[in-house]
């Protein structure tokens, strides 16, 4: 166990910070949440740009290292917490480690794109008071059903997306996936195929997840 818990720096309401979050609940790994106050500029102030120098959350601290990219951030916890919590969610051998890597490619490099723009559109830009663009909202709902037909056809051959164990690259979905079923109603992208459904449903519910979701939740002073 560390000496002194990791912190994590960022609002549980971003996707990022919120990836990270879930990763430290299945390791089991104490963990300091630090609150950023981005709407009064504290990403992008020098102490913060010290640890972060893009300005955005996550930034992560484990003594004297810092990480700042979510998924770098989950397989760095994953490698240094290998025999705590669960065991096995990043893969204990090189073969369930490269599957496992070649999904979570394939969260950041096609299912991430798509998913962050129609969270923004449909989620937070009505919120924030902001224009909804109808003609991204369509063309990257195409591209989001497109991953989603592969996710179902392999989900068809495995229980999550690595093999038969629940991993990291199931629960780097968990953030986006959340809004999309959760805060907007584009849910039937999920609830409408059958094996990505039965997935949606499983990860969604584990006791990590459900924790973070509570934690995005405004506490009422």
């Amino acid at each position: 166990m560390a000496a002194t818990p990791v912190k994590v720096y960022g609002p549980p309401i971003s996707t990022a910070v919120s990836r990270v979050l879930a990763c430290l609940l299945e390791k089991g790994v104490d963990y300091q949440l630090i609150s950023v106050n981005m709407s009064k500029g504290e990403h992008k102030k020098p102490d913060y740009l010290k640890i972060q120098p893009f300005g955005q959350v996550p930034a992560f601290q484990d003594e004297d290292i810092s990480l700042f990219e979510s998924r770098a951030i989950c397989r760095y916890i994953c490698e240094k917490y290998a025999d705590q919590g669960n065991k096995g969610l990043y893969g204990t051998n090189p073969l369930a480690k490269a599957s496992i890597d070649q999904w979570l490619e394939a969260e950041g490099q096609s299912f991430s794109p798509p998913s962050s723009i129609l969270v923004f559109q449909l989620a937070f830009a009505p919120r924030m008071k902001l224009k909804q663009d109808q003609g991204v909202i369509r063309q990257n709902e195409e591209k989001l059903k497109k991953v989603l037909d592969v996710y179902e056809t392999r989900l068809g051959e495995s229980r999550f997306l690595a093999g038969d164990e629940f991993s990291l690259a199931d629960l780097s979905h968990l953030p986006n996936g959340h809004y999309l079923v959760n805060a907007t109603d584009r849910g039937e992208l999920f609830t409408c195929r059958n094996n990505v459904g039965r997935w949606w449903t499983e990860i969604s519910t584990r006791d990590s997840w459900e924790k973070v979701v509570k934690m995005q939740k405004p506490t009422a002073n």
